[in-house]
């Protein structure tokens, strides 16, 4: 569909609501109440509200192995314990902030042996969470039992004889009989390293203006910001592509088929570009040169003059005051150039090419740019639509610097216009710089807010562990307290992610063999 566009209506926001004096203002908030954060970290860490105590803990995983192992009296006692469990969070939580507090969790094969996801859900609504974000589909795989899998992607689970285990619909079932409300986490514009192999699978993904798919360029996933490690298969597609569209829609369609209780679109953006290319500054830097987003860029063209330089700044990078020469007396039927989204009024009192061509080149960057990020959007709107149409809470992940304006004319190479996403959807800023302090991460969340209509949702991803600093980020309990004293407003947090606070099990349950 295309859409009457602007590089107005996408970022002119990003140096209209700066905010640089209320910024200074937080800055300050938070040095001075460092010191007090530090001291009651040692009473926070602790006693962290709605985690159960040592004790119950040991009593629980106790009633838990002796179930496993068939003791019917201790069957019995475990279900009763989960749902008392159940019913303390949920009245735990509703009495304490934040309201809802998830984790981001990744499921592996092993977790479909007896008594495994059991184990998994005991110690997440152990530590306090009420939420769980299961990962569902990334690096080329899918959550879905094979089966039932019509996807272009191969399932998580692979043994012989469990070809119909869902382990999907497993972990939502026995988060729910623990109180937790299971969300589907899926890439979306990355479709992963083993999809971008697929001979009939080319065409679909985004190119730059060498004709290099993100692979090809050699896309560098540490100058991402990525916290996951080790996936280094990020394969991104062209958003305008149909075929990227029905592939992307058959795994949402069988998601939402096992009624998670929300479904969180990570990926939303294309790749970022490394070294000097991270800021992208010419348009053969976009990934705007695979054949579908290349013909719908065209029909944005309203007339012969309009279309003839788009082709000719998307094939040169730049227009000449001899193309403007050669295109009007091409068509001199024709006054002006026409796209969507023009600005009549910069060029209206200019005849000769020379004054013309600084002003037409600027606003062609300026529809490439919009162009790319108006693919996003519609891409998003087509993945969110089958969970939409169930009823079923979408959510999107983003970094807050991927919709940045960089310099003079110059964009985060990530094409990421989250200030637009639907306001209906949940906002997920993945506020996970590392500073050493709480600083880096407040600002971050203050240009969220600052950019969010008042309607919005805003439930901020940490990155982390209770009790420990990571990375250079402070413990996860100072992290919260600093957003509750900034924006006491927001009553959901996720943390990232369960691997990281369970190293040992997740180790386990990642590297045992199943049978």
């Amino acid at each position: 569909m295309l859409y009457s566009i602007s590089m107005k209506q996408f970022f002119t926001t990003l140096t209209r609501r700066r905010c640089y004096f209320y910024r200074c203002l937080v800055v300050g908030v938070l040095t001075n109440n460092m010191f007090s954060a530090s001291i009651a970290s040692k009473t926070i860490q602790t006693e962290i509200a709605c985690q159960l105590s040592p004790e119950a803990k040991a009593q629980k995983e106790s009633l838990r192995q002796a179930a496993l192992n068939g003791d019917r009296k201790a069957q019995k006692r475990y279900k009763s314990l989960i749902a008392e469990n159940a019913r303390q969070l949920q009245e735990c939580r509703s009495q304490n902030w934040p309201r809802n507090q998830a984790i981001w969790l990744r499921l592996y094969p092993c977790d479909l042996r007896p008594g495994g996801l059991d184990e998994i859900m005991d110690r997440i609504v152990n530590k306090g969470y009420n939420q769980v974000y299961v990962e569902v589909f990334y690096d080329s795989q899918v959550l879905l039992p094979q089966a039932e899998n019509n996807t272009p992607w191969q399932s998580v689970v692979k043994s012989p004889g469990l070809e119909r285990a869902d382990l999907l619909a497993q972990a939502i079932q026995t988060g729910r009989d623990r109180g937790l409300k299971v969300y589907a986490w899926l890439f979306t514009m990355n479709f992963g390293y083993a999809y971008a192999q697929r001979p009939d699978r080319q065409s679909v993904l985004a190119r730059n203006g060498l004709g290099q798919d993100n692979l090809a360029a050699l896309y560098n996933g540490t100058a991402d910001e990525e916290v996951a490690k080790g996936d280094n298969g990020k394969a991104f597609i062209d958003p305008y592509n149909l075929q990227a569209r029905e592939d992307y829609n058959k795994l949402v369609q069988a998601v939402v088929k096992r009624k998670p209780d929300g479904v969180l679109f990570d990926y939303v953006r294309y790749p970022r570009s490394t070294g000097e290319a991270s800021v992208a500054t010419k348009v053969q830097e976009l990934w705007l040169y695979s054949e579908a987003t290349q013909q719908v860029l065209y029909q944005r063209a309203m007339n012969n003059q309009g279309l003839a330089l788009i082709r000719r700044f998307l094939n040169q990078g730049y227009i000449t005051t001899g193309d403007l020469a050669q295109v009007d007396a091409m068509y001199p039927e024709e006054e002006e150039p026409l796209w969507q989204g023009r600005n009549l009024d910069l060029t209206k009192n200019l005849l000769s090419p020379q004054e013309r061509q600084p002003i037409l080149q600027q606003e062609l960057w300026e529809l490439s740019v919009a162009h790319a990020a108006q693919g996003v959007l519609d891409f998003l709107a087509s993945a969110k639509s089958p969970a939409q149409q169930q009823g079923i809470p979408t959510g999107a992940v983003f970094f807050p610097g991927g919709n940045r304006a960089i310099g003079q004319g110059g964009y985060d190479s990530r094409i990421q216009p989250w200030d637009r996403f639907p306001a209906a959807m949940e906002w997920h800023p993945m506020v996970y710089k590392a500073c050493n302090d709480t600083s880096c991460i407040l600002e971050d969340l203050q240009r969220v807010i600052s950019l969010a209509p008042s309607a919005t949702q805003i439930n901020p991803a940490l990155a982390g562990d209770w009790g420990r600093s990571v990375t250079n980020r402070p413990p996860l309990e100072l992290q919260m307290q600093a957003i509750r004293q900034f924006a006491p407003q927001i009553d959901t947090l996720s943390h990232f992610a369960f691997s990281w606070q369970e190293p040992e099990l997740d180790r386990e349950r990642k590297f045992c063999q199943l049978r």
